[in-house]
């Protein structure tokens, strides 16, 4: 699918790895809408990225906000073509630790954001993709891309909600890949290792490096234009579908 003219519904959009791919998509013509929680940064990425990106702010797990943010992308620009889900939270508690086991709320959430908010999401975006116009030979009405991570196969001491909600989003993959298949829509997941973000920034020198460490090639942390770029890829390339693709320079988690 070519971006130019095409409208992208961007969950986690106003920072990170959702920007990224927000600018990536902006500059090669396409339109964004920016959906995420953080009304503040929305406003600030609004500003700086210009007309042809809009903002909602919301959760993905709430349909009504998701459905409000979806009618207004479709009151600017008529119809959306491609949807990244790049919203998600974080979240490290052992199975049973010093306080006993592992409060089930936190795992619940971890789930209900990351992994039932991507689908929330994707759901009905794929509705609306339903319907457009086939475009090209193939016929394609929409592309969507999800973000898991790394953890989905090589998770870590105390990320077993996070794990759970990330696995989850791969092993979907494929599923809904063929529900949407007759209806023209693609279906890919990135799993990105160790990436340059605000959460990451945050973190110690020496947490950095130990994670670059045990990267293969190259020895350094992604950047989030990295990604953007392999987003993009996967929308322009029409044979993509129904798979996961680890972008981590070869790294591998050890247990903790």
């Amino acid at each position: 699918m070519d971006l130019a003219g095409k409208t992208a519904f961007v969950t986690g959009g106003a920072s990170g790895l959702g920007l990224a791919v927000a600018r990536n998509f902006l500059a090669t013509g396409a339109n964004v809408m920016l959906f995420d929680r953080n009304e503040e940064l929305l406003r600030q990425a609004g500003a700086e990225l210009g007309g042809q990106a809009i903002w909602h702010a919301g959760d993905v797990t709430d349909e009504d906000s998701v459905s409000a943010a979806i009618a207004a992308t479709r009151e600017r620009f008529e119809a959306i073509h491609i949807n990244v889900n790049s919203a998600g939270i974080g979240g490290a508690a052992r199975t049973v630790g010093r306080d006993g086991p592992m409060p089930l709320a936190r795992f619940e959430h971890i789930v209900r954001v990351n992994l039932i908010g991507t689908f929330n999401v994707l759901r009905l975006c794929a509705a609306v993709m339903n319907e457009n116009e086939p475009d090209g030979g193939d016929g394609e009405r929409g592309v969507i891309v999800n973000v898991a991570s790394v953890a989905a196969f090589d998770g870590q001491t105390g990320q077993a909600g996070y794990a759970a909600s990330k696995g989850g989003i791969v092993a979907m993959t494929l599923p809904i890949a063929r529900d949407l298949a007759k209806r023209g829509i693609r279906v890919m997941t990135v799993a990105p290792g160790v990436f340059e973000t605000p959460l990451l920034a945050a973190a110690p020198d020496e947490l950095k490096q130990a994670l670059v460490s045990i990267t293969q090639f190259p020895k350094r942390l992604g950047q989030p234009d990295e990604f953007a770029a392999e987003v993009a890829h996967i929308v322009r390339c029409a044979y993509l579908n129904g798979e996961t693709i680890r972008l981590d320079a070869g790294i591998r988690m050890p247990a903790i």
